[in-house]
């Protein structure tokens, strides 16, 4: 690392440092839950390092912990990773007790090469592909969560917080105001943290479970906006710990309520002339955004497994429930699995409604994105457009988590573009997960089963 790095800093990092002195920097990379895993280093000794060392492993660890046999060949021998930072990434960690940044590393082998089950690294392959097309790939990503009271005990269900008035969050209350204030202490920290790292956020609003908020972010780069999703769980968690409450971003945390899901925009610029290739010269929609749709249809069923990537993420598929079962496409239609919303020709853009908040950030924009473009390759047409509620239609994707890891484990084009060592490593992590978790005994089963069989 050069002497003067903190004057390379982004903008919103050197103004967090403005009359400050950096004690410390977090050094951190996302595993395949997206959990930000690294250490902390004195700012003086960071400074004087280029890279650090994690263990692979990282990767083949399950939520709970536990560890997949993903090793490969040479077996479990935790190779050291070389982790490189990329200072771009640098913001604040506005909640520290002392003045810290925290910075994104990307992991390499010991020739250079990327590895290429580490989330951030997934998801700049594909990118990589369709720059290779001359397109520009950009998102905008939608994040729904809960505020939820603190849940100490596993065995006691999710409740909403306590809100200003003092009393609990109240269902049904979508877009309301009044329903946004009850949550404004923990908002205001929310904008204020955003505001110490930097990011822009284009609105939050009042979704329709109790205690559940949307954050849009604006539109850009996939690496990016992937970073920010990233960051922001963290964020929105300190913010709501300042509160007495829990953020969660859990896909289904309470029963009766609405799912959480992280909507995906996409839109893809001709980098040559830097026109939308969703829009004609006219302005009318083009051959490529209806093959950007054909291969959301076609391919989000085997990318299901990384778009809902726990057994509760299937709990959020509820019919009628705000949550979309199908892969039918639709003109402003929020019943449809594929939505087109209002827009000009310049930002015509299709947003995949399928992906719960509880993805990997990573892991879920580049699965949708490899959908999209495979489909702009083989060029075929999508179904025709669904007009009415597509919530009476037919389910199209697999509606538990053995299901879509069968059907992730035959897509070989979708692991193609994913990386076919990302796509085994991923299989053997989330089997096993699978298999932790039906070793579990529910409450239901006790309640129903043990004296009635």
């Amino acid at each position: 690392m050069s002497n003067d790095w903190q004057s390379t800093l982004p903008e919103a990092a050197q103004e967090y440092l403005t009359d400050r002195r950096l004690d410390e920097v977090e050094c951190i990379i996302a595993d395949l839950p997206g959990i930000a895993r690294g250490k902390a280093v004195p700012a003086s000794k960071f400074a004087r390092q280029a890279y650090f060392h994690l263990p692979d492993s990282i990767f083949y660890q399950t939520i709970t912990g536990d560890w997949g046999e993903a090793a490969g060949d040479e077996g479990f021998i935790e190779r050291d990773m070389i982790l490189k930072p990329d200072i771009d990434t640098a913001t604040a960690a506005p909640w520290t007790g002392d003045w810290t940044l925290q910075v994104i590393h990307d992991a390499f082998d010991r020739k250079g090469n990327p590895i290429p089950f580490a989330p951030r690294n997934v998801l700049k392959r594909v990118v990589d592909l369709y720059r290779k097309q001359g397109w520009e790939p950009v998102v905008a990503p939608e994040m729904e969560f809960y505020l939820v009271a603190r849940n100490l005990d596993p065995a006691k269900a999710i409740e909403p917080m306590m809100g200003r008035s003092g009393r609990p969050a109240a269902a049904r209350q979508a877009y309301s105001m009044t329903a946004v204030d009850e949550f404004g202490p923990v908002i205001d920290d929310i904008y204020d943290f955003a505001e110490a790292q930097g990011f822009e956020i284009d609105g939050i609003t009042q979704e329709g479970g109790a205690g559940q908020l949307e954050i849009n972010l604006r539109h850009g780069d996939p690496v990016k906006l992937a970073d920010e999703v990233f960051y922001f769980k963290r964020l929105i968690r300190e913010a709501a710990l300042r509160h007495d409450c829990f953020a969660t971003f859990m896909a289904k945390p309470i029963a009766d309520e609405p799912g959480s899901a992280m909507h995906i925009h996409h839109s893809v610029i001709d980098i040559e002339t830097g026109r939308n290739i969703f829009s004609g010269p006219q302005g009318g929609e083009t051959d490529a955004f209806f093959h950007f749709i054909a291969g959301l249809q076609n391919h989000m069923p085997s990318a299901i497994a990384l778009t809902a990537p726990y057994v509760n993420s299937y709990r959020r598929y509820v019919r009628e429930h705000a949550a979309p079962i199908n892969l039918e496409w639709g003109r402003d239609n929020r019943t449809t699995g594929i939505r087109i919303p209002l827009s000009g020709p310049d930002s015509r853009r299709v947003e995949n409604r399928l992906a719960g908040m509880d993805c990997n950030p990573y892991l879920g924009i580049a699965a949708s994105l490899a959908c999209g473009y495979l489909g702009m390759l083989e060029e075929e047409r999508p179904d025709k457009q669904y007009k009415g509620d597509a919530y009476e239609g037919e389910e199209d994707i697999p509606r538990e988590m053995g299901a879509a890891l069968d059907i992730f484990d035959e897509a070989e084009k979708l692991h193609e573009v994913l990386g076919p060592d990302f796509a085994r490593v991923y299989s053997i992590v989330k089997r096993t997960e699978y298999e932790e978790f039906l070793q579990v005994i529910s409450p239901w089963e006790r309640e129903h089963l043990l004296l009635n069989v």
